[in-house]
């Protein structure tokens, strides 16, 4: 399984069978290497509905006939829109041909801003726990610092951990670090900075000050083999 880094909170996930694309802010992202008119993906997975996560999700869903796995009220939102989707909360977890999906709580805000201003509440933010053939990916979402992390990392085998550092609306990396310790991934990875002047971190530097697990501070299309 390779997993990949593509700017801001964009992970992609390729087994043998499948293609996994979590939060693809693509075109309006222009620290992402990826084009939303041509990525191929099977599963679209989102922590929540802030446009900087559902990106260039319906494009790409109804280009690619992909399943929509979201938080409920996103999922429902999204079907609206004719995408195919499968709704899940917050400590659910379901068995999926690809893998198994479990939905973390993360402390943020959800919605959709409409083209024409329109906000559109979407439910509960969340975090993702990925898990394909014995490896779990953790893919911790928009949140501030809470001590449930400390928990999941108790109570999952995490092999790879992206965790925002950018503060301002997240964690910073002081946060994150206490953040990572608690996780206790083999790999952390700072995402969610530097797409923005208001997110600007020092990843390399976060990335040395992480002492559980390894730091990693993934370059835009670099990769790493589970």
């Amino acid at each position: 399984m390779q997993v990949s880094y593509h700017g801001h909170s964009v992970v992609y996930v390729k087994t043998d069978k499948h293609t996994i694309l979590i939060d693809p802010f693509i075109s309006e992202n222009d620290a992402c290497d990826l084009d939303a008119g041509l990525v191929e993906t099977d599963v679209i997975l989102l922590t929540h509905g802030h446009n900087d996560h559902v990106g260039d999700t319906v494009e790409i869903a109804k280009r690619n006939d992909a399943l929509v796995v979201a938080p409920n009220e996103l999922a429902n939102y999204l079907g609206g829109k004719g995408l195919n989707t499968h709704p899940m909360h917050i400590g659910g977890a379901h068995e999926f041909d690809f893998g198994k999906v479990k939905f973390t709580q993360a402390f943020h805000g959800s919605s959709y801003t409409e083209e024409d201003g329109t906000i559109i509440y979407t439910g509960m933010p969340g975090g993702i726990l990925l898990t394909i053939g014995g490896k779990t990916i953790y893919h911790v979402g928009d949140t501030g610092l809470f001590s449930d992390l400390k928990l999941i990392g108790e109570m999952n085998d995490i092999d790879i951990a992206f965790v925002p550092i950018g503060d301002n609306f997240t964690m910073g990396p002081d946060d994150a670090l206490i953040a990572a310790d608690w996780i206790s991934a083999k790999t952390v990875v700072p995402v969610h900075y530097n797409t923005f002047p208001v997110i600007e971190q020092d990843a390399d530097q976060f990335a040395a000050n992480v002492k559980t697990g390894k730091g990693l501070a993934m370059k835009i299309g670099d990769s790493v083999d589970l």
